[in-house]
């Protein structure tokens, strides 16, 4: 079974939340970890996980950075981590798919579809194969624990329910001990 481990100095983790239902706060995780198994070429069998450290999150705000490591939001201190596992890949062309998984953020766990778009896989430096995707999804930030809400002046909300997730990943794969040596 082949193994691929994410490239964090090639990968990033982000997300984006409509503020004030007229713009849009982004921000990454930037401690994070992932791994692919599978025996096909194309990823149509592979297996994926992927954690986040939640106490990583950067939106270049260090007040919004704080807040959304509270309670009212990851709750960092009792749910450090944020996890998916894939349950099935589903190949809908030579480049896309549909990944099910279970996802598990502030101790909640919810099924959720995530569209990847799979880039192709290269040799790279040293002559170690490498694979790049592309995931994206949305997700119902209320679904999962994160409640947090306040209405402005007039009655608009601060933050939306809706919660787009990116996830721009090079795999690198891993060499088996008896290749290596």
């Amino acid at each position: 079974m082949a193994q691929w481990k994410i490239d964090p100095t090639h990968s990033e983790v982000s997300f984006k939340v409509k503020h004030l239902v007229v713009s849009m706060v982004t921000g990454t995780f930037t401690k994070f970890h992932a791994t692919i198994e599978g025996e096909q070429e194309d990823f149509s069998d592979a297996k994926f996980t992927f954690d986040a450290d939640v106490n990583s999150v950067n939106t270049e705000s260090d007040q919004r950075d704080g807040h959304l490591k509270s309670p009212d939001f990851f709750d960092a201190a009792t749910h450090p981590k944020m996890t998916l596992v894939s349950k099935s890949v589903k190949k809908l062309s030579d480049y896309e798919m549909k990944v099910v998984g279970d996802l598990t953020l502030r101790g909640v766990t919810k099924e959720v579809t995530l569209d990847a778009m799979y880039n192709g896989t290269v040799t790279g430096f040293g002559g170690a194969k490498v694979a790049g995707f592309e995931v994206k999804g949305k997700i119902n930030r209320f679904d999962f624990g994160l409640p947090w809400n306040t209405l402005t002046e007039v009655g608009g909300v601060v933050v939306s329910n809706e919660l787009k997730i990116e996830i721009l990943a090079e795999f690198g794969k891993v060499q088996s001990a008896a290749k290596a040596a």
